[in-house]
C-alpha cells in the first residue's frame, strides 16, 4: 500500500473521532501513522497491516483506560448530586399513587416520590433524599434521633 492511503486512513479515522468524541478510532489512526512510516520505509503490505492492526490494538487496550480516567466523557456532574442523603422538610404530602409530593432544597422546589408506592409522607415531616430520577427527589422517612 502507498504512504498516501495510510495518510487518508489516518485522517478519516481522526475525523470520526473529533464528530463523535467516543475514543475509539483515534487509536485506530495511531497504527495508521505507523503503518505509513513502515509503507515509507518501504515494507510490504502484509506488514503494513500487520503493523497497522498490533499498534491499534495496542494502544487500544494500553491507554484507552488512562485516558478514560482523566477525561471521564460519560458523567456530566452537576449541583443537584449534593442532594441525595440531605434531610428536607416536606411541603406538600407525598403520596406516590395520587402523584402529589413537593419540597424545597436549596431554595428550589422538588416533586417528591417515595421508595415505595406504599408509602405516605405527611407535609411538615423531615425525609431524607436517597435518589434523584430526572426531577424528583426520591425520599424515605426520616426520624430524628433523640438523645435521652
Amino acid at each position: 500500500m502507498d504512504a498516501m492511503v495510510w495518510l487518508a486512513v489516518m485522517i478519516i479515522l481522526i475525523v470520526l473521532e473529533i464528530i463523535t468524541v467516543g475514543l475509539t478510532t483515534i487509536w485506530f489512526a495511531g497504527g495508521a501513522l505507523v503503518a505509513m512510516f513502515v509503507s515509507a520505509l518501504g515494507g510490504g503490505t502484509v506488514l503494513q497491516i500487520v503493523v497497522f492492526l498490533i499498534v491499534s490494538f495496542v494502544l487500544l487496550i494500553f491507554t484507552r483506560p488512562w485516558a478514560m480516567k482523566y477525561i471521564k466523557t460519560n458523567h456530566v456532574k452537576t449541583n443537584y448530586e449534593g442532594i441525595i442523603g440531605k434531610v428536607v422538610r416536606i411541603t406538600q404530602d407525598v403520596d406516590n399513587l395520587n402523584g402529589t409530593g413537593c419540597a424545597v432544597v436549596n431554595g428550589q422546589e422538588w416533586t417528591v416520590r417515595t421508595l415505595e408506592d406504599d408509602k405516605k409522607i405527611a407535609a411538615g415531616a423531615l425525609a431524607k433524599v436517597v435518589n434523584i430520577s430526572g426531577v424528583k427527589l426520591i425520599v424515605e422517612q426520616y426520624e430524628e434521633d433523640t438523645v435521652v
